[in-house]
C-alpha cells in the first residue's frame, strides 16, 4: 500500500484568514503555489484590508538578491579596530516600523534564492536578527514560492529552515478569483467567459512546451491590452495567444465576437433594451457582469449627486431584464455581485417588481 497522500491546499479566502492568524502569533509563514496564482497580491491585501492595524508591506524578492543584500555591508571601524555591518536599506528600522501597527517583511521567490542567500535568511527567520539588524518588535515574516515540480528555478530548502515556517499550499478557485475580478473591474468578456469556462482560468501545465498558458495573473494581462485597443481580430487573437495559449485565445476571442453583438450595459439600465436574442449562456455572463458594473458607477453618481432616483430605476431594470432574460444561475451571479461585491443594497419601496424578485430568488440570493 502507498504511504503517498494528496497535499493538503487552501483557497485565497482561506489562506487570508491562516496568515492573518498566524501573524497575529509572529510565526513566520510560507506560501507555496504554481505561478501566475497570486501570491504576492495576497500578502499585499492582507496589509490593505486592516485587519492588522496599519501595515506596511515590504516585498524583498530573494530571486534577485545577493547574500550581502540581506546582511548588509562590512564596514571597519577604525576606533575600535572592530568590523562592523551597515543593515540593508530593505529591512525595517526601530523608527520606521514604530509608524505602524504591523510591518510584513515577505521574502518572495525564497526557494529561487540560492543557497547563500537563502542561509543569510534563515538566520533572519530564525533567530529574528542577522549581524547586527535586529527585527523590531511589531515586524512579522512571511515568505512565498513556487514548488519544485512546477519547472521554475528552485533550491531545495534546508528542513531546519523549512521546519520554522507554518506551510499552505495555495490552489486555484474560481469563486474567488470572481469576486476579486469583479472588485477589480477587469474586462467583462473576461468574467463572462470565464464563469462558463471555469477550467480555461487555470491551465498551467509544467510538462507543456507553450509558453503561454492561462492564470489568474495571465488573464489580468489580457484584460489590460485590450483596454482601448483598436487592432485588427487576428492581431488581438495574436496579442491573447501571448499571455494565455493558442487555443484558449481561439476560444475566447469567439466568445468576445458574440458579446460585441450584446445590448449596450446603459440601454438596458435606462429601459430602452428589455429583450435579449442572443441565447449565448457565455456571452449573457458577460453582459450581466457589464450590466453590474455600470450599476456601480451610475450608484456612486447618485451619491455624489445625493440623489439616487436614477439609480433606483437602473435597480429596477437591472432586476427586471435578469428576470425575463437570464436563467436562475446567471441572476444569482449578477445579484451576488451587485449586492454582496459593491453591496447596493436598494430601498425596496422604489424597485419595480422587487417582491416578485425576492419570491423567485431571494433565498438563493442569500444562500449564496
Amino acid at each position: 500500500m502507498s504511504d503517498a497522500t494528496e497535499t493538503r491546499t487552501v483557497k485565497i479566502s482561506e489562506a487570508s484568514e491562516l496568515l492573518s492568524l498566524a501573524f497575529n502569533k509572529k510565526r513566520p509563514a510560507f506560501l507555496w503555489g504554481p505561478p501566475g496564482i497570486g501570491k504576492s497580491e495576497l500578502v499585499q491585501s492582507i496589509g490593505d484590508s486592516g485587519v492588522l492595524g496599519k501595515t506596511k508591506v515590504i516585498d524583498m524578492r530573494l530571486a534577485l538578491f545577493e547574500p550581502t543584500d540581506l546582511r548588509g555591508y562590512p564596514v571597519p571601524n577604525l576606533d575600535t579596530g572592530v568590523m562592523q555591518w551597515l543593515p540593508p536599506a530593505d529591512l525595517p528600522s526601530e523608527e520606521m516600523a514604530k509608524e505602524y501597527d504591523t510591518v510584513i517583511v515577505f521574502l518572495d521567490e525564497m526557494n529561487s534564492a540560492a543557497p547563500s542567500v537563502q542561509a543569510a535568511g534563515y538566520q533572519l527567520i530564525l533567530n529574528r536578527r542577522i549581524g547586527q539588524y535586529v527585527l523590531p518588535d511589531n515586524v512579522v515574516m512571511m515568505a512565498a514560492g513556487n514548488r519544485e515540480t512546477d519547472k521554475g528555478v528552485t533550491y531545495r530548502m534546508p528542513k531546519p529552515l523549512e521546519n520554522r515556517f507554518v506551510h499552505f499550499e495555495l490552489r486555484v478557485d474560481f469563486e474567488d478569483w470572481l469576486s476579486w475580478a469583479v472588485d477589480h473591474k477587469i474586462n467583462p468578456d473576461i468574467v463572462g467567459y470565464l464563469t462558463f469556462a471555469k477550467n480555461d482560468l487555470y491551465n498551467f501545465d509544467p510538462r507543456s512546451s507553450s509558453r503561454g498558458f492561462a492564470t489568474p495573473r495571465s488573464w489580468t494581462f489580457v484584460s489590460e491590452m485590450l483596454e482601448d485597443i483598436d487592432i485588427s481580430d487576428s492581431l488581438q487573437t495574436d496579442l491573447v495567444a501571448g499571455c494565455v495559449g493558442e487555443g484558449t485565445a481561439i476560444k475566447f476571442m469567439a466568445h468576445r465576437k458574440i458579446a460585441g453583438d450584446l445590448p449596450i450595459p446603459e440601454d438596458v439600465l435606462d429601459g430602452k433594451v428589455t429583450e435579449m436574442k442572443s441565447d449565448e449562456v457565455s456571452a449573457k455572463y458577460a453582459l450581466a457582469t457589464s450590466l453590474c458594473y455600470e450599476l456601480k458607477d451610475r450608484s456612486i453618481a447618485g451619491e455624489k449627486a445625493g440623489n439616487l432616483d436614477d439609480f433606483h430605476k437602473s435597480f429596477s431594470n437591472f432586476i427586471g431584464f435578469m428576470m425575463d432574460n437570464f436563467e436562475t444561475e446567471m441572476v444569482i451571479m449578477a445579484s451576488r455581485i451587485a449586492m454582496q461585491n459593491y453591496k447596493l443594497v436598494p430601498k425596496q419601496d422604489k424597485i419595480a417588481r422587487f417582491k416578485e424578485y425576492f419570491d423567485r430568488y431571494g433565498r438563493l440570493v442569500l444562500d449564496a
